[in-house]
C-alpha cells in the first residue's frame, strides 16, 4: 500500500499526516501538530513518530506568487508553452523581477468569461527559498513540493457545476476559488493566523499555548448568545483579523461573475468555536461550513473529526504525492534513479587443452578441410587480422579523444568558476533588491497608518454628535473604539433589551454606521452590556 508523508512547514509549528491508499481507499496512519524552535530536530522526530524512514515526503511552498494569463485554446503544447513563458517573462519586466530567479509551474483551466480562451494559473517561486526547502529536508526522501493552495481541494469530492471558495487561514491565509469543481483563482492574505498566536504569545510567552487558547475560544454571534468570559477573554486577539478576512471572502463573492454556492473553511483558525457561524452572519445566503476531508466520515470513531480538520493542510499534500488533485504543479525536480543502469558481467573464457602426441601442422590442417571450409577459415583469420588493426586505432583514437576531453574538462571548470561568482553576484543582488523593496514597503506603509491617522482624527467626535440625536435615554455608552479603517466597535449598557434594540436600530436607519451587528452580551449588576459593531459611510 503506497503512503506519503504530508509536511505543511510554517513559522513555529509543523502539521503532518501519513496517508496511505489502496485502490479509492484512504487511510490516515498517523497526524499531529508540532511547535519547534529547532525545524531540523522536528522533522527527524516527526519522521522517528511516524515510522517514515523511506515513506516519500510531500511539503509546501513558502513564498510562491501567482500570475493569470488568457490564452487561446487552439494552440498546440508546443505553442502555448511557449506563450506561457512570453507572458511570464513580460509580467517579471514589468515589474523588475529576474526570470531566471523564479522556478514556475502552471495549471490551466477554461476561461469561464471567453469561450475561446483558457486561463492560465502561473504559480512562481524564487529559487533561493525552493532550494532553502530542499536543504530543509536533505537526507530524506522528498517527492513532491507544490503549493498547498492547489492541493487543498484535494479533500473535497465537488457536487457537478459546485462553486465554492475554500478559505485557509493558516499563518497566512489562502482563498482558493473553485468554479464548476475546477481551480480558478488563488487570493493570498498576509492576514492569518500568524498574527494571532504572536499576540497570544506575547501573554502566554507560549506557542502550544497559545494554539490551545484558539481551540478553547468560543466566537458569540446573534444566534450563539451564552457567555462565557474565560472562553472570551481573547477575542480582542483574534476577532480584527477574522473580521479582516470575511471582509475580503465577501468582497470575492461580490465581485465573482459566477455565484459562489459554498464557503468551506479550514487550517489552523478553523479550531476556533463557532467560526462557521460567524461567517455565516457576515455572508448571508452563502452557505458556510468547516473543510471536512470527505473519506474520513466513519474511518476511526475514536479520533475526533475536528483533529483531522486541523491538520488539513498536511493530508491534502499527502494525497499530491499518492497522485491526487491536479498535475503537473511538483516543484521538485525529477531525477535519474541512481540504480537505472547496471553494469554486465563478463563471462571468462577457458582455455582449451591440446591433447597429447599431436601437433598442429598447418599442412595436415589442410588435408583435413574441404576448399569450402578453408575459405571460412581464411575469411575468419581477415577478419581476426581487421579486429586487431582497428582494436589499435581504437586504442589510438580514445587516447586522443581522453586528450581532447581532459582539455574541455579544464575549460568547463573555468567557466563553471566564473558562473559561480555570477551566480553569487546574482544572488547578492537579489538579496540587496529584497532589502530595499522591503525598506520602501515599510515606508508606504508608515505613510499610510500616518494618512489614516489624519483621516481617522475626527471620526469619533462627529459620530458622538450623531449619536446624540438618536440615543435612548436609557442607554449608556462606556466605549467607543475606532478599531480598523473606519470600523467602530460600541460598547453600550442599559437595564433593558429594548432600549438598546432601539439604539441599535436608530444607528442602521439613520445611516450613522453601515453593516451592523451585534457582538457578545453579558448581564452585571443589573445591567445588560453589548457589543456593537459597525463601519462608517
Amino acid at each position: 500500500m503506497p503512503s506519503y508523508l504530508g509536511l505543511y512547514i510554517e513559522d513555529n509549528l509543523i502539521k503532518y499526516a501519513k496517508v496511505s491508499k489502496e485502490k479509492e481507499n484512504i487511510k490516515i496512519d498517523s497526524f499531529g501538530v508540532k511547535f519547534y524552535s529547532n525545524i531540523s530536530q522536528a522533522i527527524k522526530q516527526i519522521v522517528e513518530e511516524t515510522y517514515s524512514y523511506k515513506t516519500p515526503i510531500s511539503v509546501n511552498l513558502s513564498e510562491e506568487t501567482y500570475q493569470y494569463f488568457n490564452m487561446f485554446s487552439l494552440l498546440n503544447k508546443k505553442d502555448l508553452e511557449k506563450a506561457i513563458r512570453l507572458e511570464f517573462e513580460t509580467y517579471c519586466n514589468e515589474k523588475g523581477y529576474n526570470p531566471n530567479s523564479l522556478e514556475t509551474r502552471y495549471a490551466i483551466v477554461n476561461n469561464a468569461d471567453d469561450k475561446e480562451k483558457l486561463k492560465v494559473i502561473n504559480i512562481s517561486e524564487n529559487k533561493i527559498e525552493l532550494n532553502k526547502i530542499q536543504q530543509r529536508l536533505d537526507g530524506y526522501r522528498v517527492g513532491t513540493i507544490a503549493p498547498v493552495s492547489m492541493s487543498i481541494p484535494n479533500l473535497i469530492n465537488f457536487p457537478p457545476k459546485e462553486n465554492a471558495l475554500i478559505v485557509n487561514i493558516e499563518g497566512k491565509t489562502t482563498i482558493t476559488t473553485v468554479i464548476d469543481g475546477n481551480v480558478y483563482e488563488i487570493t493570498t492574505l498576509d492576514e492569518g493566523s500568524k498574527e494571532i498566536l504572536e499576540k497570544i504569545n506575547l501573554k502566554e510567552n507560549s506557542y502550544s499555548k497559545a494554539y490551545e487558547i484558539c481551540q478553547n475560544t468560543t466566537i458569540y454571534t446573534a444566534e450563539v448568545q451564552d457567555f462565557v468570559e474565560e472562553q472570551s477573554r481573547y477575542l480582542e486577539d483574534i476577532m480584527p483579523t477574522l473580521y479582516n478576512i470575511v471582509g475580503q471572502v465577501q468582497k470575492i463573492i461580490n465581485e465573482s461573475t459566477d455565484t459562489i454556492n459554498k464557503v468551506y473553511i479550514t487550517g489552523t483558525l478553523s479550531c476556533v468555536n463557532n467560526i462557521d457561524l460567524y461567517f455565516q452572519e457576515y455572508l448571508g445566503k452563502v452557505k458556510c461550513e468547516i473543510l471536512k476531508p470527505y473519506f474520513v466520515q466513519g474511518l476511526v470513531k475514536e479520533v475526533n473529526i475536528k483533529e483531522y480538520v486541523e491538520v488539513n493542510s498536511a493530508i491534502s499534500l499527502a494525497l499530491s504525492g499518492l497522485g491526487e488533485g491536479i498535475k503537473g504543479i511538483n516543484f521538485k525536480k525529477a531525477s535519474f534513479s541512481e540504480g537505472l543502469f547496471t553494469k554486465g558481467s563478463k563471462e571468462s573464457g577457458k582455455p582449451v587443452k591440446k591433447s597429447s602426441g599431436s601437433s598442429f601442422n598447418f599442412n595436415d590442417f589442410g588435408d583435413r578441410l574441404s576448399k569450402q571450409e578453408m575459405g571460412l577459415v581464411r575469411g575468419i583469420i581477415s577478419l581476426v587480422i581487421f579486429i586487431v588493426i582497428f582494436s589499435g586505432f581504437s586504442i589510438l583514437l580514445t587516447g586522443q579523444i581522453q586528450d581532447k576531453k581532459e582539455e574541455v574538462d579544464s575549460v568547463t571548470n573555468k567557466i563553471n568558476a566564473q558562473i559561480s561568482r555570477v551566480q553569487k553576484d546574482t544572488t547578492t543582488l537579489n538579496n540587496k533588491t529584497t532589502e530595499y523593496s522591503t525598506l520602501i514597503s515599510d515606508l508606504e506603509e508608515v505613510n499610510n497608518k500616518i494618512s489614516d491617522m489624519n483621516a481617522s482624527k475626527n471620526l469619533i467626535p462627529n459620530l458622538l454628535n450623531q449619536i446624540m440625536q438618536v440615543i435612548d435615554e436609557s442607554v449608556q455608552l462606556t466605549s467607543i473604539e475606532n478599531t480598523t479603517g473606519k470600523h467602530i466597535v460600541i460598547v453600550a449598557q442599559s437595564p433593558t433589551y429594548p432600549g438598546l434594540g432601539y439604539f441599535k436600530t436608530r444607528l442602521k436607519t439613520e445611516n450613522i454606521l453601515q453593516n451592523v451587528v451585534s457582538g457578545s452580551s453579558m448581564k452585571q449588576g443589573g445591567m445588560i452590556i453589548v457589543t456593537i459593531e459597525g463601519d462608517l459611510p
